[in-house]
């Protein structure tokens, strides 16, 4: 396995970063039971679903959201 240095991502675009920021994470909700979630996470996800299924159409989806990040807006 290559390791990285903070020196070796810091030499990367911006773009590049975030680009290695998303593969990262990605692999990471690849193995969900390996993200441990304090009891105050737990309760605002808890929340935060409870008002989806109170009102499933406010908010937009994560693809919407996504290209708006990406395009500054």
């Amino acid at each position: 396995m290559n390791t990285l240095t903070k020196a070796d991502v810091l030499s990367l675009s911006v773009p590049e970063r975030i680009q290695l920021v998303e593969d990262i994470w990605d692999s990471i909700v690849e193995v969900p039971e390996e993200v441990r979630l304090t009891d105050a996470q737990r309760a605002e996800l808890d929340r935060r679903l409870e008002a989806y299924h109170r009102n499933p159409n406010e908010g937009s989806p994560w693809g919407v959201v996504r290209q708006r990040i990406r395009s500054g807006r």
